[in-house]
């Protein structure tokens, strides 16, 4: 396999991105693949065995998917969302899915020294104070791999393994709202980020840290057309209240 490829999708409609993102999983034949994008309109994203009834104010979001990756639900609205898509064998995905949890986390963590957020690991028997019961929010919740500063989680993603492939996503929170309140964000810390420029910055981090040296390149026709077809099922109602 190849160098590693970057890609950006601004501003991409809720089904785009998670089409995409499954294009890349499945497809053998792709590069290895780091992507940032955000979200047009903002968009709530039920983990894939979320009960939606469960999930407070699932209805007040501008749009709701349901991903192919466990976890809670992210407001995906003031945040930078990136994934890694690659075969198993990538030494980004190394040891145990923990290790490789952490090893993500950690280079993010770093990133994030460049604005100002000192980030580290949440660890074991420590509480937030982002913690909530019952809302079934990704960002009330926390694993020992979260990333967390001022006491609260910022960073969470979630791994979807499939015939020798990884996709590893997950949310850079830059600001609040009002589904997702007390949490960790860059606004706090050092007010209004643009993601394109922590995009920037992640690759290179990544580049150092990783050994992930990508070249920027935009999805080929086949996937964008690939990401569509598979973009309708996130949409499904049917398919995002199935539990």
């Amino acid at each position: 396999m190849g160098a590693w490829r970057s890609i950006t999708t601004w501003g991409a409609p809720p089904g785009f991105n998670m089409g995409l993102d499954e294009a890349l999983l499945l497809d053998p034949e792709a590069p290895p693949t780091l992507r940032f994008y955000s979200w047009k309109p903002d968009t709530l994203s039920l983990g894939y065995f979320q009960k939606f009834a469960e999930v407070e104010g699932a209805g007040r979001a501008g749009a709701v998917v349901r991903r192919i990756t466990g976890g809670g639900a992210i407001h995906h609205v003031g945040e930078l969302t990136y994934s890694f898509t690659a075969p198993a064998t990538d030494a980004l995905f190394a040891g145990t899915i923990g290790e490789s949890y952490q090893r993500i986390h950690l280079a993010i963590a770093a990133a994030l020294e460049r604005f100002g957020v000192r980030a580290d690991l949440r660890g074991k028997g420590r509480e937030l104070a982002s913690e909530r019961e019952g809302t079934g929010m990704c960002f009330h919740h926390s694993t020992c791999e979260d990333l967390v500063w001022e006491d609260k989680k910022g960073v969470g993603s979630a791994q979807r393994r499939k015939d020798g492939r990884v996709l590893h996503h997950g949310s850079i929170k830059l600001a609040t709202s009002d589904l997702e309140g007390e949490i960790a964000t860059l606004e706090e810390v050092c007010g209004a980020v643009d993601p394109g420029e922590l995009a920037q910055e992640l690759r290179r981090v990544f580049a150092l840290r990783l050994g992930i040296e990508s070249e920027i390149d935009v999805p080929t026709p086949v996937e964008r057309e690939r990401a569509k077809e598979l973009g309708a099922r996130y949409l499904d109602p049917v398919f995002v209240r199935r539990r």
